[in-house]
């Protein structure tokens, strides 16, 4: 098989990777994971359940599938954040904000959702774990860059990447988010992140 074929079919793998992935992420945020078969899926998609088996072992697989796909979402938005010509305080603001709004938007849209983004935190955490420590690094270099500017105190970026991820991780982790939505008696948004970008300056 010659180079273009195998793009080709690259690409076309990669097509029906894709379909599989937005109908199934369409079923489960209707009907809920837990009640979603791979059956509902290739019957959406109009095709044979042997036909998503070429692709995806199973439910699980779709899953991880769709879980890798939004956490490769939130780094990318991290990323970009990250490398913006702006101060590290407004990076960071504008990090934990962007972030606390995804989570509400995308994964907590409805309870089907919250219960996908759950289903992931108790199965796959190992895959959250890392994606989580590549946030601290993202994070822990804007913070260096606010100390070398003179912007935040001496300290060591990385134990503050990290303490700075646990004072905001109420408006990041998808569980936390959903429990303090209705609470009155919680720190607002900009109050927690005012709070933890003071902190760096002392």
């Amino acid at each position: 098989m010659d180079e273009i074929a195998e793009n080709t079919l690259d690409v076309t793998r990669q097509e029906n990777v894709t379909r599989i992935l937005d109908a199934a992420e369409r079923l489960f945020r209707h009907y809920g994971y837990s009640k979603t078969t791979v059956a509902d899926i290739a019957r959406d998609l109009g095709m044979s359940p042997a036909n998503i088996y070429r692709f995806f072992a199973s439910k699980v697989e779709i899953h991880q599938a769709l879980c890798g796909r939004m956490l490769a979402a939130a780094y990318q938005m991290a990323y970009d954040i990250r490398h913006q010509p702006i101060s590290a305080s407004e990076r960071l603001r504008r990090y934990v904000e962007a972030q606390h709004q995804m989570t509400r938007d995308v994964m907590l849209d409805e309870m089907k959702v919250h219960e996908m983004i759950v289903v992931a935190i108790e199965r796959d955490w190992h895959v959250i774990e890392k994606h989580i420590d590549r946030i601290h690094d993202l994070i822990a270099e804007i913070i260096a860059e606010g100390i070398a500017a003179g912007e935040f105190a001496e300290q060591d970026p990385v134990v503050a990447s990290r303490c700075f991820g646990a004072a905001t991780n109420t408006l990041c982790h998808p569980q936390m988010v959903a429990q303090c939505l209705a609470k009155t008696n919680r720190a607002s948004v900009d109050e927690l992140i005012d709070y933890v970008i003071k902190a760096l300056k002392k």
